[in-house]
């Protein structure tokens, strides 16, 4: 599964960029890591992510403005994001998530155990859907073959 995967971890924070750039590699991941923001952007760009896991609070660019930018970028708008921050009022958390995030993960409500498996969670969902776009039918003929 992990094969060519990669995934950008964009946090300001350097013990946490090498703890999970050592985590997700160990995993088999190709780990893209950003110092802010506005790296984050570039990366999103430049590398074409499988996942992306953001932190909100950062310098040059906040996690809410890379957010509106990756949705905003035809070429960024479908990857996946996993917000990962001590941002956890429920104002926030909204915000995120109506920002496109898949899912806004407080860090010092969650074990990176518990973190690997959202990122398996996504993933997979992600490749499943990458299926139903190559076929082409987006699961149309396994509907059809149903008994009404």
């Amino acid at each position: 599964m992990a094969d060519n995967v990669k995934i950008l971890f964009v946090d300001d924070d350097n013990f946490l960029r090498k703890v999970y750039q050592s985590e997700l590699g160990d995993r088999g991941y190709d780990v893209i890591l950003a110092v802010d923001g506005e790296e984050g952007l570039e990366k999103a760009r430049t590398n074409d992510p499988d996942l992306i896991i953001l932190d909100m609070i950062m310098p040059k660019k906040n996690g809410f403005e890379v957010l509106m930018e990756l949705q905003e970028d035809e070429k960024t708008k479908n990857i996946p994001v996993i917000i990962l921050s001590n941002l956890g009022q429920e104002d926030d958390v909204k915000k995120g998530l109506d920002l496109g995030a898949v899912d806004y993960l407080i860090k010092d409500d969650i074990t990176l155990t518990a973190i690997m498996d959202k990122v398996n969670q996504y993933l997979h969902s992600k490749s499943q859907s990458k299926e139903a776009k190559t076929n082409g039918n987006g699961g149309a003929e396994e509907k059809q073959n149903k008994p009404q």
